[in-house]
Formats: C-alpha cells, structure tokens, sequence
C-alpha cells in the first residue's frame, strides 16, 4: 500500500513537469530582442504618485517597488526597451518578453517560460495583433481578441504588456 502511494505522489509530481516549459533564457531573449547590440539596465523605483498612474494606465496592480528596462543601443542610438514580466496564469508562471520601440510602441511580445499546459500558451498570432495597438486599447472590451482555452493565458499576458506600456509612459518618456 505504501510503495503505491509513493509511486503515485511519484507520478503526480511527474505531470507538473511536463507542462513547465523554457524555451529562452534571459540572455538568449535579449539577443533575440536586439541581437549584439550593447544593452544597458534601467532601474526604475516608482514613488507612489508613479505607482497610481501606472496601475490606472495599465489595469493592474504592480506587486513590486522595481522594475527593470533593458534598453539595446548601437552606437549610442537606442534600438528599443525590452522588460521580462513573469505572471501566474492558473496556479504557475507565464514569462513574457515585451519588446517596446525607442518611442514607446509594442514591437513584439515572446513567451520565454510557459509552465502551464500547452494547449493554454497563447498562440503567436495573437501577440503579433496587439503590435503597435496604442496602451488605450490594450482591452479585451476595446478589440483585442480573446482565445478560447487559453483565456487566463491571454489576460496575464495583455497585463503584463499593458504595464510595461505603462511603465514606459510614466516612467521613461517623460
């Protein structure tokens, strides 16, 4: 009975890997983002007049005091901002690399760690139709589609992008 038991919590735990997929690593990503060009952290610490506009801006509340821009430059000339955000979908993270223009606009979003099924991963049509869609119409009431099956997938990533946008207009553009 206990070996049964064992081999069970043994074959339970099992599943949970299955699901956990990596697919970039932080350094692979950023070379995705901007190949071999330079890249600079930006640190950013919002004060609490900062944290209200952000969170007003981007639908969600932040869970944290830091938030990290890496910016790609060439020869001086900034290529873009890049920022990783890591979200809970269901009950396990959801990573997403959101690839922002030097003016600010969505350039691309890439899963970078996905630990739910699969069949819950939004699919890459569905980032590529929020590129350069303005942060006021990041929402699903203002044209942005939902995908059945992977309907908590979707909403963590459109957070996680919205505050990335919103991050950049508080924060950075100024």
């Amino acid at each position: 009975m206990k070996i049964r038991v064992i081999v069970l919590t043994l074959l339970l735990s099992l599943t949970n890997i299955c699901y956990a997929q990596v697919f970039y690593s932080k350094t692979e990503a950023l070379e995705l983002a901007f190949g071999k060009a330079s890249i600079e952290n930006l640190a950013l610490f919002p004060e609490e007049v900062d944290v209200a506009k952000i969170q007003f801006l981007a639908k969600t509340k932040l869970e944290s005091g830091l938030f990290t821009f890496y910016i790609g430059k060439e020869n001086g000339k900034i290529l873009g901002y890049a920022a990783i955000e890591s979200e809970t979908v269901r009950t396990k993270p959801e990573t997403v690399m959101i690839l922002l223009t030097p003016e600010g606009e969505l350039k691309s979003a890439t899963i970078l760690a996905f630990h739910e099924p699969s069949e819950y991963m939004p699919p890459e049509r569905w980032f590529e139709s929020l590129i350069k869609r303005p942060l006021t119409e990041m929402d699903f009431s203002k044209g942005v589609d939902g995908i059945s099956g992977a309907t908590l997938s979707t909403h963590s990533a459109l957070n996680s992008v919205r505050k990335v946008m919103a991050f950049y207009q508080v924060m950075v553009k100024k």
